[in-house]
């Protein structure tokens, strides 16, 4: 299921991270590998705050959709 589908407090493993090969990029620069661990902090206004490798990191739900988890 997408990321977007994540509820506030719930921590799960990335599965998959698709888009097209620049979005793919992008997302792994900040953290959202295959095997990585991500947990929502909040949802506000189609954008999803989540906490990455120790840091945390807002994507728009159009991201948030290509995140597998």
């Amino acid at each position: 299921m997408p990321l977007t589908m994540a509820q506030p407090g719930e921590s799960s493993l990335i599965k998959k991270v698709g888009g097209r090969p620049e979005t793919r990029k992008f997302l792994e620069s900040m953290g959202f590998v295959a095997g990585g661990r991500v947990s929502v902090i909040t949802k506000t206004g189609g954008n999803v705050i989540v906490e990455i490798k120790g840091a945390r990191v807002a994507v728009n739900s159009g991201m948030a959709a290509k995140i597998m988890i």
